[in-house]
């Protein structure tokens, strides 16, 4: 990601279903770096069964100190599942043009996630009238929190 001309990167905590747990910007992409989105992620949520990483070695050298180095994979196609996750989310950032300031991409990156995650319902997977019912029941709840 590009911020007001530099080169900034973006963190993402995926769950097997494709939701976004967390995400994070960094103006590096070390050690550490990787162990304070590590440990952000690991604070917030349960430690993970697997963690699926691509093949930075500064994941390696953080989940040993951490101590869940036996629980990484990274593998040619494991990674597919947080790859398609930024697809809405760099459809998002053409239609903005560019950030100025790391803080406004951090709250571009935050925010629609998880509005995101509350109305996906994988339609594919369901039929229509459950789909719809489970739909306006997301709709339902998203008013009752904006209300409060």
């Amino acid at each position: 990601m590009k911020v007001n001309g530099k080169r900034h990167y973006l963190w993402r905590a995926v769950d097997h279903e494709g939701e976004v747990l967390e995400s994070c910007v960094t103006k590096r992409r070390d050690k550490r770096a990787a162990s304070k989105f590590l440990k952000k992620a690991m604070r917030r949520h349960v430690i993970a069964e697997e963690i699926v990483t691509d093949r930075l070695p500064s994941y390696r050298a953080d989940m040993r100190i951490v101590g869940c180095a036996d629980k990484q994979r990274t593998g040619r196609w494991d990674n597919k599942r947080i790859e398609n996750s930024h697809l809405p989310f760099r459809r998002r950032e053409r239609a903005m043009l560019r950030f100025r300031r790391m803080r406004s991409l951090q709250m571009f990156a935050a925010v629609p996630s998880s509005v995101f995650n509350h109305f996906n319902q994988e339609r594919g997977l369901s039929r229509r009238d459950h789909f719809k019912t489970n739909r306006a029941a997301a709709l339902d709840e998203w008013r009752v929190l904006l209300a409060a």
